[in-house]
């Protein structure tokens, strides 16, 4: 392993066959962060520069890249199947094969869906989840999750993108808008992206049956931006009929992106759920 900076570690461990990386920083119980399925999405961008440092002052806060992003690889979808149930064994094997379990978690979108995937097969090894903006439910392919699915590579595409996971009164930075891009222009990462919306556009979006999720025991906090236009606020809102030992946070000005729309709140309401188990 090696440090990103005096805070924040970097490290490999291989699952499956192939290489996840991931950052770490802190003490304490064993948190993981999922970053979502978005182009040019990855853990650094996604957690980096607000919510690992906010995590970690009270956890051992871990945020890897999912296979096909970031710095993970990106397998051939030839030899591949990017669908659901990769991402949910990549998360099952990164607590296995960091002996970490259990966890508490943290997912957006469809970080969070791989959340509530690994606590349907393995609940033992997730503690509590925090399902932020989370994919689950998703039926269709609304104008938000279009521009998404439907990514061109570029740069007009990638604010386009941000433009659909944010709030109407966020201004995304030149940096991100960059940063994004470029690592979504990767060849590998490339392949792997469009493999992966192909997935979702063939199944019709990334959803659980009702009466699976219904059989999720684990503590669950919903956290949802009440102006998400790619999870609508009713989604948020069947996540709480479905599961049992559920409790809601729902907050305006806030699209599908909490822990970069609004990082010490989103992380203030987490760290306080979690930490009252």
């Amino acid at each position: 392993m090696n440090s990103q900076n005096s805070h924040v570690e970097t490290g490999t461990v291989s699952t499956l066959g192939y290489m996840t990386h991931y950052y770490a920083a802190g003490e304490g119980r064993p948190l993981i962060l999922i970053h979502g399925g978005g182009a040019g999405a990855d853990a650094w961008g996604n957690w980096g520069a607000n919510a690992i440092p906010l995590f970690a002052r009270r956890f051992r806060t871990f945020a890897y890249d999912m296979v096909g992003f970031g710095l993970s690889s990106a397998p051939s979808p030839d030899e591949f199947q990017y669908d659901q149930d990769a991402r949910i064994a990549q998360l099952i094997a990164f607590i296995e094969g960091l002996n970490l379990g259990p966890v508490d978690v943290v997912g957006n979108s469809m970080g969070g869906a791989t959340a509530l995937g690994a606590a349907m097969r393995r609940p033992e090894l997730v503690r509590s989840a925090v399902l932020m903006g989370s994919a689950g439910l998703n039926r269709g392919l609304n104008p938000a999750l279009g521009a998404i699915v439907n990514y061109d590579f570029t740069v007009e595409g990638m604010r386009r993108m941000i433009a659909a996971l944010t709030h109407d009164g966020f201004m995304p930075s030149e940096e991100m808008v960059a940063y994004r891009h470029e690592l979504s222009c990767r060849p590998d990462i490339q392949q792997a992206y469009r493999a992966t919306m192909g997935w979702v556009k063939q199944r019709g979006g990334l959803y659980y049956e009702d009466d699976e999720i219904a059989q999720v025991k684990n503590r669950i906090l919903v956290f949802q931006g009440k102006d998400d236009k790619v999870v609508p606020l009713t989604e948020g809102y069947k996540f709480l009929d479905l599961l049992e030992n559920s409790s809601g946070y729902f907050l305006d000005h806030c699209g599908h992106w909490a822990m970069i729309e609004h990082p010490q709140l989103f992380a203030r309401v987490a760290i306080d759920f979690l930490e009252n188990a």
